[in-house]
């Protein structure tokens, strides 16, 4: 089975920038975007043989997740309950025989880091939720979520300390969550690559000169783990400050 993820940062612009082209070439199973940006009356993609599921923000021209898949789930959850997930959009679960799908777009805890209270609160709700999943059967979860775990997981870490994404306290969650019966696949496959990246500023043309952060996951239940055939990271694809990330799992 093959999963994709992205930020797409805007679907609508993303379509204008190759999106169909990648996604038509790379022919996954499963294809998860986060930061959709849109509303339902805004936009209509043509992608045969994958259904589309949609959680879209409130607020227009932000947030939002979406799930295309070739197969259908047993059952489509949005959110995990509580006002904020649903009303940003951010969460989308596929229920499978063998395996859940959980798509998340985790708030960012922003530069001066006034929403870092909230960026915890979510963190614990959704491990909470994870675990759930868990116990019944394995879990693949992705998206883009907003934090460099370890130093070797941005390109200027020393600098960074403390800044939003690589603070001590969000960097804790993602360490507790693996810590209780998850692996981070792209670590899995590959522990000392460094200068792999799945986000780039668009400031002064760090995406050039690779000064990134790996903030794009692939996590899934520990006794998954060995049927991990590929984690990628798909960096020459452009059309959003993300990029595409990639899962392949032996069935």
């Amino acid at each position: 089975m093959k999963f994709i993820s992205w930020n797409v940062n805007g679907i609508r612009a993303c379509l204008g920038k190759g999106f169909l082209d990648f996604f038509n070439h790379v022919d996954a199973d499963f294809f998860c975007i986060q930061e959709t940006k849109c509303q339902a009356e805004q936009v209509e993609i043509s992608l045969e043989g994958y259904e589309q599921y949609w959680n879209y923000a409130q607020k227009k021209g932000y947030s939002g997740t979406a799930i295309f898949t070739k197969h259908t789930p047993l059952a489509v959850r949005y959110g995990v309950g509580d006002d904020e997930s649903q009303e940003e959009g951010r969460i989308i679960t596929l229920e499978y025989e063998d395996f859940y799908l959980v798509n998340v777009y985790t708030p960012n805890s922003q530069r001066d880091l006034a929403r870092l209270p909230l960026r915890l609160k979510w963190e614990d709700r959704l491990a909470l939720y994870l675990k759930e999943l868990d116990s019944k059967k394995p879990i693949v979860y992705c998206g883009d979520l907003n934090v460099a775990h370890m130093e070797i997981d941005l390109k200027n870490a020393r600098s960074n300390v403390g800044n939003s994404g690589f603070t001590y306290e969000e960097r804790e969650k993602m360490t507790e969550l693996l810590a209780s019966g998850f692996v981070d696949s792209f670590r899995h496959m590959h522990p000392d690559t460094i200068d792999h990246y799945t986000w780039w500023s668009y400031m002064n043309k760090v995406r050039e000169r690779n000064i990134g952060w790996r903030i794009d996951y692939f996590i899934v239940s520990e006794r998954l783990k060995n049927n991990i055939n590929v984690a990628s990271i798909h960096s020459q694809i452009m059309g959003s400050d993300h990029c595409p990330i990639e899962l392949q799992l032996n069935n």
